[in-house]
């Protein structure tokens, strides 16, 4: 009867164990899933003695957004259309945030507590214009009114339902309106601008009912730079279009004066070219020069008064009501690795409300803009902090000369995506500094084990939390065994570059790059890639990996490029270059110099070649490998695609020892019009093709045609390349190539009728699959393609395939012409696609899964084997062993298969999938406007255990069991000498 107990206690752990490890698992699947919002470019504070302390913000991501004052929080956003640009937001009657967006034409209401809408307006009128959104104290018939002007019409909007109540033309073709106007306490609205740039109008209108009061006009002899700063409810400030005269300009009474002012005259040195600070400001102005920001006071009758000039960097506020009449603004300024703010009373520039000096990280550039907010300290005297949004995009709110909290949102625009290893542990460090040491292990483990029998008390489980949290390898910053750990680094718009660490996201470091930093030979830089620079493998302990990054000074692609080079684990910037020549393209090289820095091809608008790094070694490894590089360029607009190959080195203006001149090799001419390039796709890089041979049901083997020099191309009919439904299922087709880029073969073509884009594809062994809509059928489909090596089918020794002896004579090469067949077949699919991809894996037993990213923004996983081509509706018994999936003509979507869960990734934009060490898993980066990270096993985590595995309750299962063994040994002992004593 003991041993009976024992074995159904020993059967119950066993168990129990699984159960619970494979619940740890499933949580732990995902790992970290970040928010953010983007630059802000507006912001507006709410903080009533009532309710929550906000602040709510609109972004250059069009999103709008409401954050906790105290910690910096997301309460609520809204990712508004990608064509629907936020143009203002305020606050009204303090409950309600009013977004006017997509060029004026949509008025929106929602809630500020939880940001639910609570209407629409669309605001259509004669003509597209600049659009204005002003909250009053207007009433009319009990209802609070906003005042928009958008596409050339001035409108009164009620602010409790969004009823238009009246509505006001202005259709003057060349009329452009600056600034809607309401003198406080008055019931009229000015509406002022300039008509064909050299004449200024002005219009009064009755606020009550929308009618023309009056209309003056004033014409001026040269012509308005079309930027005007109001300095009073009757008076603006405007340049001339040189920049080098002020206009001020008023309009008391409705009747027009104004006064010129050269800006020499304010300015005892040449000012060169000036320019206004936006701003709200009564009685002052800022303008910019080349050389200094000068702030400047209206007296008098139009009379400027120049009250200070500072040569630092200097960002101005909106005027703030701090009080009854007054108003106060805030000035930021640089200075070394300071910044100075300063609130001053609008009325009286020599005093200051607030005066303080913040340290500032270095790496975050500039200040782009400050919004203030006051408040009432204990002792009733005015307290501000200020809201800035800084070069890198962050966002940081100081108070009482501190940073109360930061975001990083420039990690809303990410570019690019690569990866590193982290440092290996070095020799000679004791496991005991970085691990808990043996009595701390058991003490874990022992208390693991009482929670696992529910015998933990609550102390126990806060200490097994403690300790989880301690002893967590999630974070280190080394090298594990499994491949889990490393840094994901990313390029934001910005011109950042961040190290995020893939155990908990957290950033290991940040940098803001020089070459990507606008300055006096480069305007407008622009980041353009990432790309392994160096990757230290026999030298992994002395030296660190490095990434370059390529940029370039302007959009086009014969702007002049720039180089980075950036230590992978410190975040140094070791090296920037200016180049003489503009970057149309990188091309990673498959060699490496004796320190194991990467070779790479960049080609300019000329197709002139330039190799770096810039060594003699490097020189020496390219030359010997010269008749084997091959590239090739795609133009979109003109449907043309090339084939190069290097010819000599370059001669004349650009002779470099470096520089190589290039020769056509091969071109393909689509018909402009009936095609036209939308999408093209190309193999990682880094895949790993496992096997090359492929053994289907009746034991025949299939070859695959496995070519890193595949090219995937989709085309469209012209008038098809819009907006889906845009054209009849008539007039659109979609096209898709399959093309060699050495020698210009077009392997496979084929055509997709009454279909249209966008087209999402990934290309990974021999298999292509794309995304596609179908006009006809009305819905999305997706197609897979899978091409084979018909050359080799001969070859088909499945003995000599299994020892790797088949085919060893034979010589590989783009230019032999391979025999090929293709196999294709089309499903129905009911997600639109935002990005695709597929798993990576270090071996080849896991499954291959296509990672979706849907229009809901969510990562779905599928199966390759359902966009399997031989799939049939009745397949054989020995095509079901192989693993064929009996045909139907819809992809199942399955809720489990979404390995974001629940999560969203606003504003999805690409899926990057690193293989792990560990054959069963992928680590998935999903980046857009959030961050998501995750481990992901297709064929589950065959291959290891959780981190959670509880090896003291083995240990004890162990122990029992010897234990048991034992005992029941010796009592079979002594029962078999009592039956022999019987």
């Amino acid at each position: 009867m003991a041993i009976m107990s024992f074995i159904f206690v020993f059967f119950f752990f066993s168990s129990l164990q699984p159960i619970l490890s494979l619940y740890e698992d499933q949580v732990g699947l995902m790992d970290w899933h970040q928010q953010y919002i983007g630059k802000v470019k507006q912001a507006v504070f709410h903080t009533h003695k009532t309710g929550r302390k906000r602040v709510v913000a609109s972004t250059e991501q069009n999103i709008i957004a409401t954050l906790d004052l105290r910690r910096g929080e997301i309460f609520w956003r809204h990712v508004l259309g990608p064509n629907d640009v936020v143009d203002g937001i305020d606050i009204a009657l303090g409950k309600y945030v009013i977004t006017l967006s997509s060029g004026g034409s949509i008025l929106r209401a929602w809630n500020l507590p939880d940001g639910q809408m609570l209407w629409e307006s669309s605001l259509h009128g004669p003509k597209h214009s600049k659009s204005l959104l002003l909250t009053t104290n207007l009433i009319i018939e009990k209802d609070n009114v906003l005042i928009v002007f958008s596409n050339g019409r001035l409108n009164a909007v009620s602010c409790i339902d969004g009823e238009v109540l009246w509505k006001k033309d202005f259709e003057e073709e060349s009329l452009e309106v600056q600034q809607v106007i309401q003198p406080p306490g008055s019931g009229f609205i000015y509406v002022v601008g300039f008509a064909a740039s050299s004449q200024f109008e002005m219009y009064k209108i009755n606020a009550k009912n929308g009618e023309l009061l009056k209309h003056e006009s004033t014409a001026f002899s040269g012509r308005f730079s079309g930027e005007v700063s109001l300095v009073s409810s009757e008076t603006v400030v405007a340049l001339d279009s040189t920049g080098s005269i002020l206009l001020t300009i008023s309009f008391h009474n409705g009747k027009i004066s104004s006064q010129q002012t050269p800006v020499s005259n304010l300015l005892e040195d040449s000012p060169g070219l000036a320019v206004i600070i936006h701003s709200s400001v009564t009685g002052i102005f800022a303008i910019k020069t080349d050389a200094a920001t000068i702030f400047i006071r209206v007296i008098g009758e139009g009379k400027l008064e120049v009250v200070e000039k500072t040569n630092h960097e200097t960002v101005v506020s909106d005027a703030l009501s701090i009080s009854e009449g007054q108003q106060a603004f805030a000035l930021v300024q640089h200075a070394g690795s300071n910044i100075h703010l300063t609130v001053k009373p609008a009325h009286d520039w020599d005093s200051n409300l607030l005066k303080e000096s913040i340290k500032m990280d270095q790496q975050r550039g500039f200040v782009h803009k400050v919004f203030i907010n006051n408040y009432i300290r204990t002792d009733r005297s005015h307290g501000f902090r200020a809201l800035i949004v800084m070069e890198d995009h962050s966002l940081l709110l100081l108070q009482q000369g501190a940073i109360v909290w930061s975001r990083e949102d420039g990690l809303a625009s990410i570019i690019d995506v690569t990866t590193s290893e982290l440092p290996v542990e070095k020799a000679g460090v004791s496991v005991a500094k970085v691990e808990l040491n043996l009595f701390e292990w058991l003490k874990g483990h022992v208390l693991k084990l009482k929670g696992t029998l529910m015998l933990a008390t609550p102390e126990d489980i806060a200490a097994i939390q403690y300790m989880r949290l301690k002893s967590s390898e999630k974070s280190k910053m080394t090298r594990d065994h499994n491949g889990f750990r490393k840094l994901l680094i990313a390029l934001t718009r910005a011109g950042k570059l961040f190290a995020l660490h893939t155990g908990d996201g957290r950033i290991v470091w940040s940098h803001l790059l020089q070459s990507l930093h606008k300055s006096e030979s480069c305007r407008q830089p622009i980041g353009l890639n990432l790309y392994q620079w160096q990757v230290p493998h026999h030298h992994a302990l002395d030296e660190n990996p490095s990434v370059l990054v390529v940029g370039r000074c302007g959009p086009s692609s014969d702007a002049l490029g720039v180089l980075s080079l950036v230590d992978s684990y410190t975040g140094k910037e070791f090296s920037s270059l200016s180049l003489v020549h503009s970057v149309a393209q990188v091309i990673p090289l498959p060699y490496t110099d004796s320190t194991e820095q990467r070779l790479h091809l960049l080609i300019d608008a000329d197709k002139h070649a330039h190799l770096y790094p810039k060594i003699p070694e490097a020189i020496d490894i390219f030359q010997s490998e010269f008749s084997n590089v091959y590239w090739y360029s795609v133009d979109d607009d003109n449907g043309i695609i090339k084939g190069y190959a290097l010819k000599t080195k370059c001669s004349g203006n650009v002779a470099d020892e470096f520089c190589f001149d290039s020769r056509e090799l091969w071109s393909i001419v689509l018909p402009s019009e009936s095609e036209k390039i939308i999408t093209t796709a190309t193999r990682k890089l880094n895949e790993a093709v496992h096997t090359q041979a492929k053994l289907i049901a009746d034991k025949d083997v299939m070859y695959k045609y496995i070519s890193s020099n595949l090219l995937f191309m989709a085309t469209v009919a012209p008038k098809a390349s819009g907006e889906i439904g845009s054209v009849t299922p008539e007039e659109s087709w979609l096209v898709v190539y399959l093309i060699d880029t050495v020698t210009g073969r077009v392997l496979h073509r084929m055509t997709h009728h009454c279909s249209q884009g966008p087209v999402q594809a990934v290309l990974s062994e021999n298999w292509v699959v794309y995304h596609y809509f179908n006009l006809r059928a009305h819905r999305y489909e997706m197609s897979v393609i899978e091409i084979y090596d018909q050359s080799r089918a001969h070859n088909k020794d499945v003995w000599k395939l299994l020892v790797g002896n088949h085919n060893l004579t034979s010589p590989v090469s783009s230019y032999s012409r391979a025999e090929v067949i293709t196999k294709s077949q089309s499903y129905f699919f009911t997600h639109s696609l935002k990005a695709i991809a597929v798993t990576l894996t270090v071996k080849g037993i896991t499954s291959k899964q296509l990672l979706i990213g849907t229009i809901g923004d969510q990562v779905l996983a599928l199966d390759k084997r359902f966009l399997d081509p031989r799939r049939s509706v009745n397949p054989t018994q020995a095509e079901r062993e192989e693993g064929i999936i009996p045909l139907t003509d819809s992809l199942p979507i399955i809720p489990q298969s979404y390995i974001t869960h629940s999560l969203r990734v606003e504003g999805l934009q690409s899926i990057i999938t690193v293989a792990a060490k560990l054959e069963s898993t992928t680590l998935v980066f999903a980046h857009g406007l959030d961050l998501f990270f995750t481990h992901y096993a297709p064929s589950r985590t065959y291959d290891s255990l959780t981190e959670d595995f509880s090896y003291a309750l083995l240990l004890i299962t162990i122990v029992a069991l010897v234990a048991a063994i034992f005992v029941t040994w010796i009592l079979s002992q002594r029962k078999e000498l009592q039956d022999r004593w019987r």
